[in-house]
């Protein structure tokens, strides 16, 4: 256990940091599975709306610095086609 002032308030700082990133991190993998989700029943305005709502999610992990740019950029990418493909079939 840390002994100086600073080192204790780095720990506490980094707990609750820790404990953010993980709450936003669980609301962007619920994001993503609720689209596949819609996607998976072939429901093309459920899919969109999903995908919709999910969307502003990951782009805010992004600029919170919990994900990387181009990860969710490749994501989305990836679920918009899907989402697309539901909606041609």
């Amino acid at each position: 256990m840390a002994n100086i002032a600073s080192a204790q308030k780095r720990i506490r700082q980094t707990v609750k940091r820790t404990a953010r990133n993980k709450a936003r991190k669980s609301r962007v993998h619920g994001a993503i599975r609720k689209i596949e989700e819609a996607v998976a029943s072939g429901d093309k305005a459920a899919a969109q709306a999903a995908f919709i709502a999910g969307q502003p999610e990951l782009q805010r992990a992004v600029t919170k610095g919990v994900l990387k740019a181009n990860a969710v950029s490749r994501k989305l990418s990836r679920l918009s086609a899907r989402v697309k493909a539901v909606q041609a079939a």
